[in-house]
């Protein structure tokens, strides 16, 4: 999971530079070979390599360009494009732990690899599918031609640096405000999922029914990823941050709430709470990138902000293994992960508002919003992941 964030803003690099498609598809070919790879490791430190990096690494790749290509089809209902996308998903993930339990005991961890490599081979030929709509002008491709010709060979490295390796989407307070606001909410993100199975093993001492939780969590988060893609939909602007809000506070809540619990029923009404606030806030970060930095630069607002929120997602978990083995009992982990989700919350409240305050003050001072309206895009200039070699495909 990681490596999955931790590799988003590269990704956001290549798919600017050379497509979704060619990007998308190359991760799955990466992620194909660590997962084959894996099936023929005999030691846990070579499946460090071959599991957590090679196929994280490719998994980030071939996950990323599957936001930003919704944005070359889908304007208005961008939410519930992305809703359907995103709860797509969970079709697979809340049955596949018990495929992947009955074929581990059939046929063995190294063939069982195998066969989820053979998924990702698919992924490949899927990928192929993700086509730009947006054709690019002759005259602004001659024109870009002629600009680059006109310079020597250090000038044009150091353009197309700055072109891909550019920060301008930290340039705008309300994009800096979110991206600290969700990078802060995650650092508990993952801690129920990772704890929770054990926990109830342990408190409640249940074992056979355990696989509920799995099953709430996955549900609901399938369900809530389509009902709040279309209620973004709904919401104008950046007002669609305040579901963000909710899905957050609500999430961070109901962490703490788990070791308030006296039976196993209680559990299961939290995480099909749970569930339901982890598809609030999955589908609708997309659109919200759409509308702080506008479709030309979504693609490296996405990837930075995964990468952000790379560490702390990842050092959630090992703090609250910690705390487990400290207070030896689960009830501190999961107070430690409904607190950043909390403020994390109550940061992402803030971005509406200095949303406001700017754009009054670039009324006041020009008359015209030229910096925080999302830019339109003209004729001749390319969305993200379209580049000139796909435009006319």
């Amino acid at each position: 999971m990681g490596m999955i964030f931790f590799c988003s803003p590269i990704v956001s690099i290549f798919t600017d530079r050379i497509g979704c498609r060619t990007t998308a598809a190359s991760g799955a070919a990466i992620a194909f070979i660590g997962l084959l790879s894996s099936s023929f490791t005999k030691s846990l430190e070579v499946r460090y390599f071959t599991y957590g990096i090679l196929f994280g690494c490719g998994s980030s790749f071939a996950f990323q360009p599957s936001l930003v290509i919704l944005g070359h089809y889908f304007k208005r209902r961008l939410g519930l494009a992305n809703g359907i996308v995103a709860g797509g998903s969970c079709l697979i993930s809340v049955p596949l732990p018990f495929f992947l339990k009955m074929v581990g005991k059939a046929i063995g961890l190294a063939h069982t690899f195998q066969v989820l490599s053979a998924l990702m081979l698919i992924q490949i030929f899927l990928s192929l599918t993700y086509r730009p709509i947006l054709p690019p002008s002759c005259d602004s491709q001659q024109d870009g031609q002629d600009k680059l010709g006109s310079r020597s060979v250090r000038q044009q490295c150091w353009s197309q640096t700055r072109k891909y390796f550019n920060l301008r989407v930290f340039r705008r307070k309300t994009y800096r405000i979110w991206a600290f606001g969700i990078a802060t909410a995650v650092l508990g993100y993952l801690v129920p999922y990772m704890n929770l199975v054990k926990y109830v093993e342990k408190r409640f001492q249940e074992t056979k029914k355990d696989w509920i939780l799995l099953v709430c969590l996955g549900a609901m988060s399938g369900l809530g990823r389509l009902v709040s893609g279309r209620i973004g939909d709904c919401i104008p602007g950046l007002k669609k941050i305040y579901l963000q809000v909710v899905s957050f506070v609500l999430l961070g809540i109901l962490c703490m709430m788990i070791p308030q619990c006296r039976g196993f029923e209680g559990v299961i009404v939290i995480c099909l709470f749970l569930g339901l606030c982890d598809g609030f806030f999955t589908t609708i970060m997309a659109p919200i990138a759409f509308e702080l930095v506008g479709p030309m630069q979504a693609s490296q607002a996405i990837g930075y902000l995964m990468g952000l929120m790379a560490v702390p997602m990842t050092a959630g978990t090992p703090i609250a293994g910690y705390l487990n083995d400290y207070f030896e009992n689960y009830d501190a982990a999961f107070y430690f992960a409904g607190v950043p989700p909390i403020i994390g919350g109550l940061v992402l409240a803030v971005v509406p508002l200095v949303h406001q305050r700017m754009l009054k003050k670039q009324r006041l001072d020009s008359g015209k919003d030229k910096m925080l309206v999302s830019e339109a895009v003209v004729n001749g200039e390319l969305l993200p992941g379209c580049p000139a070699s796909e435009a006319h495909m």
